[in-house]
């Protein structure tokens, strides 16, 4: 009611200020032609490769992930080939994979790259996801959904990344207990730039630090 009262308004108004218009002496108007501007040379400049991150998502994925440090040893990651990720072994990762993988899908998954390695006493595993976006922003939304997961799990200590405006870095001080196996502790990070997502997992037979995963955070962070 009140936009229809609003279109009615201005109508009423232009209308009373054509009948008022149409009651006056005619106004001369000024000549059409006006002075010819001239258009200026040359164009602004286009950005480098450094300078346009366009130039780095639509590249290899995989040269934007942090390299494996010195003495640690390559780890091969589940579902993963040659660097990459597919969107089968990407919804394997979830509790649900069915319907990970459909949610997916509907989201615009469009790659992953990865990479891990080990140390004396750790897994690392870094994840770059890149969606289409052409419907949702879903690397934006899977940093929420991260966020509301974590949040709902015991003895769980969480700090935002600096430098990423959404990213958060999580250690979950209760070890993950499985029948016949060691304790393993957790912690992981997540952060999403434009079509990217960014996750850093972290595992090890000793609590992880936050600065140890704060660390791996803001270093792939930096990268992106």
């Amino acid at each position: 009611m009140i936009a229809g009262a609003g279109a009615l308004g201005a109508a009423a108004g232009l209308c009373g200020g054509y009948v008022v218009q149409a009651g006056r002496a005619p106004t001369r108007l000024p000549p059409l032609s006006q002075p010819v501007v001239r258009q200026a040379k040359g164009g602004v400049p286009r950005l480098t490769a450094a300078q346009d991150r366009r130039v780095k998502t639509d590249g290899d994925l995989r040269k934007l992930l942090l390299k494996r440090p010195k003495g640690a040893r390559e780890a091969a990651v589940d579902g993963g080939s040659d660097g990459w990720l597919d969107l089968a072994g990407y919804a394997d990762d979830f509790t649900k994979p069915d319907v990970a993988f459909a949610a997916l899908m509907k989201e615009g998954f469009r790659r992953a790259a990865v990479t891990g390695w080990r140390t004396s006493d750790t897994y690392v595993e870094i994840r770059l996801v890149q969606y289409r976006q052409e419907t949702y922003l879903s690397a934006a939304g899977a940093v929420v959904e991260q966020a509301s997961a974590e949040d709902a799990r015991p003895a769980t200590r969480s700090w935002p990344i600096p430098g990423t405006g959404d990213g958060t870095a999580y250690v979950h001080s209760r070890p993950e207990s499985t029948l016949g196996y060691p304790p393993v502790y957790l912690a992981e990070a997540v952060a999403s730039r434009g079509d990217l997502l960014m996750e850093v997992w972290v595992a090890g037979s000793r609590p992880i630090t936050k600065e140890g995963i704060m660390d791996l955070a803001k270093r792939q962070a930096a990268r992106l």
